[in-house]
């Protein structure tokens, strides 16, 4: 009975362990028969072979694979370790070689930011520094967690993590990214963090490197490194997360190659082989039962002090459970047997270590083991849930060290002109590319600091960007010195600010001697593609600052430094799931577009969907015409027709109706004296905005500047611009100045109609013209000023070829009844052609992504990126319905939801929601209530306008269906 005692007196022991996080639900009995039952079944050659984990790599030979499972045939060793390779070949390896193995293998891996430290096609989570900068613990619990769950899918029942080795010597070579941070409490709380979230999927920890390996500048894959400090500070300092962890459960200890002549008086014996250090310390004073590991045993640090199996058994001697990755296990495996047959080690001691090896199998539930799955594992192993816990760890982890003039995030984007240059020698796209979503930013290039100090003389704003290699954090974070010459030649630029952002560890920084004159410091530890994306992000406030540094940077940014910041709400950047939608519901709307696409109901498309203040789908389908070479991009922009009513007319009223000049009661007979004599002179602002001024639908100007042929008549019209005959309204077509007179003089001839509800483009011309005599300026430079330039609305414009190429611009129609050519980069309506392409009802183009930032504005009540547009309560006067009661839906210049069956959205809306729809075959959408903004714009319109598959099929109601479908829950 004495055997089967000690076990139980060990497993409670070891179970208590465990406690907090049990990886298995047996009672403790159950899982101590098991042990014993194994455990007598062995021979002793068979109980010291369960001591040895071996290294495997799975892109090695097969050879390489069948020397692995000889190994395990005729040494029964415990245990591998994975190293190398591919998931799929690992999988197939794993249950190779668990088939062979008389008892199932404790599989290992080094895997702290994920398997991808170790393995391709798999998932690499932020670095433990870039965790350190997290101020939320619950944050890295959750990538402990993940990192976990991708462990247990692979078959790895241990991943050797977390390092909680704090790193206080900048320049060790073989920690530093690999740690928390340089201060006791962020490691420790970190690294608790990190293994509950490991145990709770079902992982066994490990804390690294025992006693500690932060504070060395030298590699112990090389030599030895020393640790010279006193009892005292290791107390205080490398013991300190170690204890607390051990405290909270940790599973196993793995210990380093480290001289500490504090802690084993004799001089150079490896801390791996320290009974001293192992057996008193560790096991003793800090009263740890969990499984020791040695450190790899073919590291030069260990291995340099015997051969033929000598490290290996002093090792064990020391205290150690498992031998890792030593180098000859025959040799080694006699030595141990030997070493107990000569009574040198006990059956206590080998039962102990024995006995908690298959503990810990039991544990991570080898006891009732199954072959791991093939199919899937890829996609099992990079899924969505690990982009939304990457981003999110990378959102709270971004610091921003200095933030002088409060220019980050960035506002007041009218005065800015932003340039942007690359330092580092690894790829930026991502961060310009993101930049460039909410501003226009200009890459400047240059071979030498003059030509690029000439460049920069036109901007107020340089963004620098360091980006270093994201491959592993071991790789190269310097500054060259040529870029830390050029950066400091570019912040003696005193005509521009300086952001600098650094893709890379926060050491970097400490290689630049003043930051007098740079005005902000961001760094982003990372040069990953989110990282990326979500540093510009910052930027431009669409997320806040909250990251602290896990280290001291610099002597001005020391560990602790972090400016908190506030967002500005704008819009960021994410996927569905951040904000309650699922990506695969969204895939509706991709068949959706494709379904128009097939039935020509238009030639391309883009559609976007925001929610909660993040966009999370914009796409771009088809191509610009049927016959085109070329695809839609995101960056194309299409005439969006009578979208231009609430995104330039209505601003600008809602703006002069803040100022008080103008009033919802005003009639046309106040805006324009003109029509004092005239029917429609007592139409208000309130019932013509809201399509109930008995006004007419639309006034086909252009048929009376036809000749007999319906061609453009000469008596209007010239092919070249000549004096009073400027308005140009497509190529060689140039209207008579004096017609614009006519417009409005026919206007004020128009009878009321019937007073009932009815859509219609006139009122639209009046509020133009009463804007433009108000302020003494065009429409198009109002809008532009008030609204576009600082909501960072690049691509939204009036007369888009004079900002953009013709080929980014989407054609509208063939023309074969007016202008006779291709429309494009013309406004296809033609009473907006005959005002030179400026309409109040139509004229403006854009692409989805800017629309979707004044309709957030509006969601949000008139406030975007730091800026109030408009009070709330303007924006709720406007966006509401004053005739319901009279059966019309529409609020003041807003199209609302339907009263009864059939209207302009899906009927999934809340009736706080509010948009439009144009003729060209675009629709924008926004509900409050489920904080969504929906852009559709498709040229339907080309090559005809007859063509109404898209209007008949009620494709883009369909799409905002789907998009309400999609929510979860």
């Amino acid at each position: 009975m004495r055997p089967y005692i000690i076990c139980i007196i060990t497993f409670f022991g070891f179970f208590n362990l465990f406690g907090q996080n049990p990886l298995v639900s047996e009672d403790s009995l159950a899982q101590a028969t098991w042990v014993n039952e194994q455990y007598q079944r062995m021979s002793l050659e068979e109980r010291i072979g369960q001591l040895f984990m071996v290294s495997v790599t799975s892109d090695q030979k097969t050879s390489n694979a069948n020397k692995i499972k000889e190994l395990i045939k005729t040494h029964q060793i415990g245990g591998v370790i994975f190293s190398k390779g591919g998931p799929v070949r690992q999988a197939r390896l794993s249950n190779e070689f668990q088939a062979v193995s008389k008892i199932p293998l404790l599989v290992g891996m080094d895997a702290e930011w994920g398997l991808a430290m170790r393995l391709d096609s798999t998932y690499a989570f932020p670095w433990n520094m870039t965790l350190g900068a997290i101020q939320d613990d619950n944050i890295v619990e959750k990538v402990g967690y993940r990192i976990g769950q991708h462990a247990k899918r692979l078959g790895v029942h241990i991943n050797f993590a977390p390092d909680i080795d704090i790193n206080t010597n900048p320049k060790n070579p073989i920690i530093g990214n690999r740690s928390f941070g340089e201060t006791r409490e962020v490691v420790t709380n970190k690294g608790i963090a990190f293994m509950k979230g490991m145990e709770k999927a079902g992982v066994l920890s490990s804390g690294k490197h025992f006693p500690g390996h932060g504070d060395t500048a030298v590699d112990s894959h090389k030599d030895l490194p020393l640790i010279p400090f006193s009892r005292e500070r290791l107390d205080s300092l490398e013991l300190y997360p170690f204890k607390k962890l051990i405290d909270q459960g940790l599973s196993s200890v793995m210990v380093a190659h480290l001289e500490v002549p504090a802690l084993e008086i004799k001089e150079g014996l490896p801390s791996s082989l320290s009974e001293q250090i192992i057996s008193g310390i560790l096991k003793e004073e800090l009263g740890f039962e969990g499984l020791v590991f040695t450190d790899a045993l073919n590291m030069k640090g260990a291995s340099k002090f015997g051969t033929d199996g000598d490290v290996e058994l002093a090792a064990f001697m020391a205290g150690n459970d498992i031998l890792l990755m030593p180098e000859n296990v025959s040799e080694a495996k006699n030595k141990l047997i030997k070493a107990y047959n000569d009574g040198k080690i006990s059956e206590e001691r080998l039962s102990l270590s024995v006995k908690k090896i298959l503990m810990s199998k039991y544990k991570v539930g080898l006891h009732d083991y199954h072959p791991i799955k093939i199919k899937n594992l890829y996609e099992d192993l990079n899924s969505l849930e690990d982009d939304l816990i990457y981003e999110e760890a990378i959102e709270n982890a971004i610091t921003v060290v200095k933030n002088k003039f409060d220019l980050i995030g960035i506002k007041n984007l009218q005065n800015k002109k932003i340039a942007y240059v690359k330092f580092g020698d690894a790829p930026n796209d991502t961060f310009f590319n993101e930049l460039n979503k909410y501003a226009e930013v200009t890459q400047i290039n240059g071979n030498n600091i003059t030509e690029i100090k000439n460049q920069l003389s036109n901007y107020n704003l340089v963004i620098i960007g360091h980006h270093k290699s994201n491959d592993s954090p071991w790789k190269s974070y310097k500054f060259s010195d040529r870029e830390l010459s050029w950066l400091q030649e570019i912040s003696n630029l005193r005509t521009s600010n300086l952001i600098l952002c650094v893709f890379a560890k926060p050491y970097a920084l400490s290689a630049i001697s003043t930051f007098q004159n740079i005005d902000a410091v961001v760094v982003s530890y990372q040069n990953s593609k989110i990282a990326q994306a979500k540093t510009a992000e910052l930027l431009f406030g669409a997320i806040p600052a909250i990251g602290k540094l896990p280290v001291t940077a610099n002597a001005d940014f020391k560990v602790g430094s972090g400016v908190q910041i506030k967002p500005l709400k704008r819009l960021g950047y994410s996927i569905p799931e951040r904000v309650g939608l699922s990506t695969k519901g969204l895939k509706e709307v991709d068949r959706l577009v494709q379904q128009g696409l097939d039935s020509l109901m238009f030639p391309g498309a883009q559609v976007l969907v925001a929610r909660k203040g993040k966009v999370v789908y914009n796409k771009s389908f088809g191509k610009p015409t049927y016959d085109a070479n070329t695809k839609i991009t995101n960056d194309n922009i299409y005439d969006l027709a009578s979208l231009t009513k609430i995104l330039a007319t209505l601003p600008m009223v809602m703006k002069m109706e803040e100022e008080g000049k103008i009033a919802l009661n005003d009639t046309f007979e106040e805006l324009i004296p003109d029509y004092s004599n005239t029917e429609i002179k007592n139409v208000t602002v309130l019932k013509a905005l809201s399509h109930y001024g008995r006004l007419p639908a639309w006034i086909p100007f252009y048929v009376r500047t036809l000749d007999k042929e319906r061609k453009p008549s000469k008596e209007f019209y010239r092919s070249e611009p000549t004096p009073g005959f400027s308005v140009k309204v497509a190529d060689h077509l140039y209207l008579m100045d004096a017609y614009n007179d006519s417009i409005y003089n026919r206007i004020g001839r128009q009878d009321l109609k019937s007073n009932r509800y009815r859509y219609s483009d006139v009122p639209y011309y009046v509020m133009k013209k009463y804007i433009e005599d108000t302020y003494g300026k065009k429409l198009n430079v109002l809008a532009d000023d008030f609204l576009y330039k600082r909501i960072g609305a690049n691509y939204t414009t009036y007369n888009p070829l004079e900002k953009f190429p013709k080929n980014k611009i989407v054609p509208s129609e063939e023309d074969d009844y007016y202008r006779y050519q291709t429309v494009q980069g013309y406004v296809h309506d033609m009473g907006a052609a005959m005002q030179g392409g400026i309409g109040g009802h139509a004229g403006l183009f854009s692409n989805a992504n800017d629309i979707a930032k004044i309709m957030q504005m509006y969601l949000q009540n008139g406030y975007y990126g730091g800026t109030r547009f408009f009070e709330s309560r303007t924006v709720k006067k406007f966006n509401t319905c004053y005739f319901c009661d009279k059966n019309v839906r529409r609020g003041v210049g807003f199209d609302k939801p339907q009263l009864e069956h059939s209207g302009p959205t899906c009927g999934c809306v809340s009736r706080k929601s509010f948009g439009h729809s144009g003729f060209t075959g675009t629709y924008t959408w926004a509900d409050p209530e489920e904080e969504i903004v929906y852009v559709f714009l498709s040229n339907r319109t080309y090559p005809t306008a007859s063509n109404t598959l898209l209007v008949k099929s009620g494709l883009r109601t369909r799409i905002q269906q789907a998009i309400y479908d999609s929510i979860v829950n």
